[in-house]
């Protein structure tokens, strides 16, 4: 019997130290992209692949995602009042009726892998999602979307990739493969920032996933990495020597929104995109460009 994916992790307990300090008291993942969160694109897009369970793994400062995504009574209330409709019907489609939020507190920030291991709990023995809010990537259908179809085929673990400069290849992992069909590759091989003259290709994992539960075991297993943190590369890594794991080129342009640039872009992107704004926008861009 086939397995489908319904849960998605979310890791967002990172500090985002990129953005002080507008992330002193603010989680990054509630930075708006014209006007939604980092945060609500992801879920949109996991909601868009038939994922109904949403779990975040949180931290310190993070209450701003719970509140997000939970009921406002008060505002709804006010809006009501006013006769404010559409606003209404915004705020209360930030999460559809069908969807669960679950958050899990990730004690100590010990690493990607250590917040992928704190799901395991509400996730168990099922294949699962994981989505890196940071990483905006703009696609149709929805990236998850893609690797679901994916997964529904071959059963087995994903890495969403793209093609990188070799200069940027020590700022991701960046894995070996070879292709099997079109946009899915079978990986021999990851390794986490190599520096490009010893990179083994280009092509860099970026932040999509689809997990088996195997992924628990030996994220349990590994040695903690550079500043004790646990690597999901390294789970991933060894998860491979015993099970198939493929990496799709998706159909789709990312932002990287960790960076400030990268996060610029995005808003221009989206901005050029958005029904209300897109004309007057595109019309100011003229006026400055």
């Amino acid at each position: 019997m086939k397995q489908k994916i319904t849960k998605a992790v979310f890791p967002v307990a990172g500090l985002g130290s990129r953005f002080l300090p507008a992330t002193k008291a603010t989680a990054k993942e509630m930075l708006p992209v014209v006007d939604k969160p980092l945060i609500q694109y992801a879920v949109e897009e996991a909601v868009a692949a038939g994922i109904t369970d949403m779990v975040f793994i949180t931290g310190r400062n993070k209450r701003a995602i719970e509140d997000h995504f939970d009921k406002a009574y008060e505002l709804e209330a006010t809006l009501e009042a006013g006769g404010k409709t559409e606003l209404l019907r915004l705020v209360q489609s930030v999460v559809p009726s069908h969807v669960n939020c679950i958050y899990i507190r990730q004690a100590e920030p010990l690493g990607l892998g250590h917040a992928v291991l704190c799901a395991k709990p509400v996730i168990q023995d099922e294949p699962f999602a994981v989505l890196l809010a940071d990483d905006l990537i703009d696609g149709e259908p929805p990236i998850v979307k893609q690797m679901v179809d994916v997964f529904a085929q071959h059963q087995c673990s994903i890495l969403g990739v793209q093609d990188v400069p070799r200069a940027h290849t020590k700022q991701y992992g960046i894995v070996s493969s070879s292709n099997i069909e079109p946009n899915v590759e079978k990986v021999h091989g990851i390794v986490e920032k190599p520096k490009p003259e010893v990179a083994p290709s280009t092509l860099a994992v970026v932040g999509r996933y689809i997990l088996t539960p195997r992924i628990f075991h030996h994220l349990e297993n590994v040695a903690p990495g550079a500043g004790g943190e646990l690597q999901l590369t390294d789970g991933i890594a060894a998860l491979m020597l015993e099970e198939t794991l493929l990496a799709y080129r998706y159909n789709g342009i990312r932002y990287d929104c960790g960076s400030k640039l990268g996060y610029l872009q995005a808003q221009v992107a989206f901005g050029l995109k958005h029904a209300e704004l897109r004309t007057e926008f595109a019309e100011y861009l003229k006026t400055v460009c």
